[in-house]
């Protein structure tokens, strides 16, 4: 190669870098992340313009404008038993962030850990007559992933509908025969990927949700995928600490809905949908979606919200804690009010540069007045949220900018006391196996590992 090619190769290169920063000013989410791809890419374009072109986008386009669920397939909203619980109220702006209103009736189950949680939902979906919908961010081909499979080409001999949906970034190492395998025996089966031109090359977007829904009448929630560690049973994050959600009631419509919205950006038709009785339980519920397609920040929003109104207290666990600056602040006033704020985080990390950042922001926490604790008998990777003695949340939605901005998520919102005694009592006893966090942790570590963890938080956009 000329000197002269050269030079115009690089010139051609800081030009695209120049172009592609301009692109990032314009489009990122959050000042930290547009300044970062910027300088990145006018000062290092040789390598950062891949990277962009990849993880680059926050938006997920085309999702809600490309295939709508046309009316005659959306489920008219179940009948309500009765009006919804009062504490409802205080969380209006969520409500109307998601463009549904609490409902009541609900029966409600907390499923603690993976072998109780899939015992319950192997055996609902084996129990299916109708329809089933089934989606997770992660399916492995170990022996879990093959009971799941077995119930799934049993349900669909039996002439039930099934529809399964999986990340495809999350399940990558899903094999082709599974695949294939259910599809022969008449299991509809799709990759949630990034398909339409638009997105084709982004890799930061994933559908993290997780939704069961049997014969339209019982749904369930959590942080739990298919796959043996899940199960406790792979060293060295064993025992896994999770929880699922059993429901049943209105608000199990609204699950299949959102499968739906899913469903038909993959496939372009909608899935079977089946219209819940009416409700005979206790609980008012709302389920709570957020993703990359919202116009608003649906996630941090839905946190923030649920924080400020909070006035006893505050629990949260969950695996991955990198709050936003929304959240932050939301869990600092919520402390100045005297609220009771605590927060449950791993003593095991599965991503290390999520846990340096997150061990940097507990630091920054427990100096703000906020009690931190670490989970130690095993990986904590439980997402629950309770505020006040009547409101808890259990569903997929990590503390971090991905869930807040890049994933797909879901959670249940119950206000219901009688189900909030439960999480309360599934917590405190998390937090009896917890260890607080205090500053020792940071101040005491090695001088290169606190290099590190503020590192790593200079890619809280990313994680």
């Amino acid at each position: 190669m000329t000197a002269s090619a050269l030079t115009t190769g690089i010139v051609l290169l800081h030009l695209l870098g120049v172009f592609a920063a301009m692109h990032a000013v314009m489009h990122a989410r959050t000042p930290q992340g547009a300044i970062g791809w910027a300088l990145g890419l006018m000062l290092l374009p040789y390598a950062t313009l891949l990277p962009y072109l990849y993880l680059g986008s926050s938006r997920f386009l085309g999702y809600r404008v490309a295939h709508p669920i046309q009316p005659s397939h959306a489920l008219p909203a179940a009948p309500d038993a009765l009006p919804a619980d009062p504490g409802c109220a205080r969380f209006a702006a969520i409500s109307a962030l998601q463009g549904r209103p609490f409902r009541s009736g609900h029966r409600l189950r907390l499923l603690i850990d993976g072998e109780a949680a899939f015992d319950v939902m192997l055996a609902a979906m084996a129990a299916a007559e109708y329809c089933l919908l089934v989606q997770f961010f992660i399916i492995h081909d170990d022996a879990l992933g093959r009971r799941l499979q077995q119930i799934l080409l049993e349900r669909a001999a039996a002439g039930v509908r099934v529809c399964v949906l999986f990340d495809g970034i999350g399940s990558h190492a899903l094999p082709r025969h599974y695949v294939t395998t259910l599809r022969t025996g008449g299991v509809a089966i799709h990759r949630f990927a990034t398909h339409r031109w638009r997105n084709r090359l982004q890799l930061n977007f994933r559908n993290h949700r997780k939704i069961v829904v049997v014969d339209g009448t019982r749904a369930f929630v959590g942080g739990l995928n298919v796959g043996d560690e899940y199960l406790g049973l792979k060293p060295p994050l064993a025992p896994w600490r999770d929880t699922q959600l059993e429901l049943q009631g209105p608000a199990v419509a609204d699950l299949q809905q959102l499968f739906a919205d899913d469903w038909q950006w993959i496939t372009g038709a909608a899935p079977p949908l089946l219209l819940p009785p009416p409700g005979d339980g206790d609980a008012s519920a709302l389920i709570v979606a957020s993703g990359p397609a919202d116009p608003q920040e649906t996630g941090s929003l839905f946190f923030t919200a649920a924080i400020n109104a909070a006035r006893q207290r505050v629990w949260l666990s969950t695996p991955y804690f990198v709050p936003d600056h929304a959240v932050r602040a939301a869990l600092q006033l919520a402390v100045l009010r005297g609220v009771d704020v605590r927060v449950l985080i791993p003593a095991r990390p599965d991503h290390r540069t999520v846990f340096l950042a997150s061990t940097m922001h507990a630091h920054h926490a427990v100096r703000a007045g906020i009690r931190v604790f670490r989970y130690q008998p095993g990986f904590l990777h439980q997402k629950a949220l309770l505020i006040d003695r009547d409101t808890a949340a259990i569903g997929s939605m990590n503390l971090d900018s991905r869930s807040f901005r890049l994933n797909f998520e879901v959670a249940a919102m119950a206000v219901d006391r009688a189900f909030a005694a439960d999480v309360a009592a599934m917590l405190t006893a998390d937090f009896s196996h917890a260890r607080a966090v205090d500053e020792r942790e940071y101040r005491d570590a090695p001088y290169l590992r606190r290099v590190a963890m503020h590192v790593a938080r200079l890619f809280d956009p990313l994680l």
